[in-house]
């Protein structure tokens, strides 16, 4: 992938013990952070942390157990005489290396594709009277281009997007705003590129009323002329009753 990543393994160990009002939290925090696919810059890190005070770190670029606090110096002092630092000093090579191919297959080089939708809007006051709205749905990773064509031709001007906007859920929503002068005959598209994509996609903008709009004015239509056989058959009714017929 073209972009920078970084992968975050972490292994918690909680452990609570409370006395009263007195409380006490330990925390075990391991690492794999990977800079980029190849592993170049991969590094393995194991922080040790009481009361949300790190003591301890063992970085694998380092290659030794660092101290942050009176306590933690000592440990870490005694740590790197002992045989806790050969352990630590492989779990680069036994664990993060190892494992790096399963998370990339897995959730990095996994690609969705973009649910696309265009649609008109109503445009904010201005000197366009049209606008139309490009949005592109659920798609992951994700860097996306979306664009705007007027009869072939890319439209800069005029054009405002959203930041691709994380759904808390791995995929990603973006949309596009195209204010324009609707002119007869031409051709408004809306180009989306994605990874997942072999090619752009092209969605092109049709002026003609949308279904639901058509629809909706269907449904009317036909219960304007129920009403008016309702009436008409009333009418009839009205009639041969006071002519004395019924």
């Amino acid at each position: 992938m073209s972009m920078p990543l970084a992968f975050y393994i972490c292994l918690t160990l909680f452990l609570s013990i409370f006395s009263g009002t007195d409380g006490y939290f330990d925390q075990r925090v391991t690492q794999c952070r990977y800079s980029s696919k190849d592993l170049h810059g991969i590094e393995f890190i194991d922080s040790y942390v009481f009361n949300q005070v790190e003591d301890i770190r063992f970085n694998s670029t380092v290659g030794k157990y660092v101290g942050y606090t009176e306590h933690g110096v000592k440990n870490a002092e005694a740590w790197n005489k002992g045989s806790e630092l050969a352990q630590e000093l492989g779990e680069l090579e036994r664990y993060c290396k190892p494992n790096a191919a399963i998370y990339y297959s897995n959730v990095l080089d996994k690609t969705v594709e973009p649910h696309v939708r265009l649609s008109s809007v109503t445009p904010p006051s201005g000197r366009h009277p049209a606008m139309l709205m490009c949005s592109a749905y659920d798609f992951y990773p994700k860097p996306i281009r979306v664009t705007w064509l007027r009869d072939g031709h890319e439209v800069k001007s005029d054009v405002t997007s959203t930041e691709e906007l994380a759904n808390g859920d791995w995929y990603y929503q973006i949309h596009s705003h195209l204010e324009y002068t609707p002119k007869s005959g031409e051709k408004i598209s809306c180009m989306v590129e994605h990874i997942s994509l072999t090619e752009p996609m092209m969605y092109h903008w049709d002026p003609s009323l949308p279904e639901a709009e058509r629809n909706k004015i269907a449904i009317g239509a036909s219960g304007l002329v129920l009403g008016t056989v309702l009436a008409l058959a009333g009418l009839i009714y009205y009639k041969k009753k006071s002519s004395g017929v019924l």
